[in-house]
């Protein structure tokens, strides 16, 4: 009896219900419709609320966690579910009454800001699912838009910001890739072209393989000599990087100048022969060691002081000599004499007669010209005549120790007396000129000339050797035998009857 009697009380409670609700319940809820209790609870509307979050666990779920709309907004949370949700008003109410153009949807967890604001609610929100369903994570809405493909995740807010999806700011330093120099004027593309970012070449060859000049001799380290600030400017110094600083015109060389293979894989050798082989117009003859004398300025032109750097300084003639003019032994391995001989020998008409000190005749300004020698220093000074002579009118052999100092050993053309007074030009001929003589045959011989004798010439008397006539005695008849008309009966004397003054006027004898 108490069985059917309370299966009799719910009956009639359920028809009471019935009796007393107001109108169909929304379409979402036609299938409680029967059991009123699902929703309410018989005489107590304050349990209606634990009725409906029993049923809407995920509205439950924001309440307790303070999330969501009606967890974030403080109006809701303390509202019955009925003051915004009415049901029984029909099959196709609108439980929900959402009013869009004034919803707030920074009660929401994903409020607008930026180019969201702009955005309509059905770009996000489809008819056919929750408001509270929509995705809030990026993709959920530019899922077209994902260039990468999933390459670099879902957390697209890492680069991309809510104002503009292409105004990326991903901090790049945070790939282990700072961008620098250049490469912070780059956009993303200009590296990651196919729009895949992880992985990309982090090599500078990876990117300017198509700029490299060196066609790959270099090798791939392009940062041993580029920088990133400029590709055309490189940061390799030379100097401080090889030991070889590039100066003069080494500075404006290309490296292909030098390097022609790959000028990282070998050392290169820096002796100077080692580029300008083909420039050594010494022929390897004074050694490798160029930059003794040559200076990176310019090949052609030397630095070599030889007044400063040897005790020969070169002048007059000498200094337009080549090296190889004097140096004919390699140059830094065999030392050469400073002594004229050592390269005149050839130049030397002498013979070697006059010795090896060149200069006390010749100078540097012309080995044949201006030749100084002071003869007054010889056995043979030059005065008068002499000194109008060239050295070649007496010196024919140029072997001029051997010269004869003889009158006639130059001037024997020039002598109209033969063999009669050999040796003896001096008595009567001076330097001074060879044509005016005197000889004062008064003090200077036995016989004076006296008389008719003053008018006779030399050789009417000396037709004889100076030697032989010397033998005469002084005589008359030694010359005057032609003239003796007494044929020698009167002796030799003919002084004792003629005179001087003419042959024919006898004295008287007493």
């Amino acid at each position: 009896m108490l069985v059917a009697l309370t299966a009799t009380n719910k009956m009639h409670a359920q028809n009471i219900e019935k009796l007393l609700m107001p109108g169909p319940v929304a379409d979402a809820h036609a299938e409680y419709e029967s059991e009123c209790s699902s929703c309410h609870e018989a005489f107590e509307k304050s349990a209606q609320n634990i009725l409906c979050r029993d049923c809407h666990e995920d509205v439950d779920a924001d309440l307790k966690q303070s999330r969501g709309f009606h967890g974030l907004s403080n109006e809701v949370a303390a509202s019955d579910c009925s003051d915004c949700h009415i049901d029984h008003e029909g099959r196709n109410a609108d439980m929900v009454d959402l009013d869009e153009s004034s919803f707030n949807h920074e009660l929401t967890d994903f409020g607008l800001q930026g180019a969201h604001v702009e955005v309509g609610c059905d770009d996000c929100h489809t008819s056919d699912a929750k408001h509270r369903d929509a995705r809030n994570d990026c993709l959920g809405c530019h899922q077209d838009e994902n260039v990468h493909e999933d390459s670099l995740g879902t957390d697209c807010a890492e680069c991309h910001n809510e104002t503009d999806w292409a105004d990326v700011t991903f901090d790049h330093d945070a790939t282990g890739y700072p961008l620098v120099g250049k490469h912070q004027d780059i956009v993303c593309l200009d590296c990651h072209s196919d729009q895949r970012f992880l992985g990309a070449l982090t090599t500078c060859f990876g990117c300017h393989e198509k700029d490299d000049v060196h066609e790959g001799r270099s090798g791939p380290e392009c940062g041993n000599c580029h920088d990133p600030r400029s590709w055309e400017d490189s940061s390799f110094d030379h100097a401080r990087d090889t030991h070889f600083l590039l100066e003069g015109s080494h500075a404006g060389l290309s490296c292909e100048d030098c390097h022609s293979d790959e000028p990282f894989a070998d050392e290169l050798d820096k002796a100077c022969v080692a580029c300008h082989l083909d420039d050594d117009a010494h022929d390897r003859h004074f050694g490798p060691d160029c930059g003794q004398c040559h200076a990176d300025v310019s090949w052609d032109s030397t630095r070599f002081d030889h007044e400063r750097d040897t005790d020969y300084p070169l002048r007059g003639a000498h200094a337009p000599v080549e090296c190889v003019g004097c140096h004919v032994e390699p140059i830094f391995e065999t030392p050469l004499e400073s002594d004229c001989s050592t390269c005149h020998t050839d130049d030397d008409p002498h013979d070697g007669e006059q010795g090896t000190q060149c200069e006390n005749c010749h100078n540097e300004i012309a080995w044949n010209e201006n030749v100084f020698l002071d003869h007054g220093l010889t056995a043979f000074p030059l005065l008068g005549k002499h000194e109008e002579a060239t050295c070649d009118a007496c010196h024919e052999s140029r072997v001029f120790g051997n010269a004869d100092t003889e009158c006639e050993s130059c001037h024997q053309d020039d002598n109209p007396h033969s063999d009669r007074y050999v040796g003896a030009c001096a008595l009567c001929h001076s330097p001074v000129d060879w044509a005016v003589w005197r000889f004062d045959h008064n003090s200077r011989t036995d016989f004076p000339i006296e008389g008719a004798h003053e008018n006779v010439e030399c050789e009417i008397c000396h037709r004889q050797s100076l030697s032989v006539i010397k033998k005469l005695g002084g005589r008359c008849g030694e010359c005057h035998r032609s003239d003796d008309v007494h044929d020698s009966e009167f002796g030799f004397d003919c002084e004792r009857c003629h005179s001087v003054d003419s042959f024919s006027d006898v004295r008287t004898l007493r």
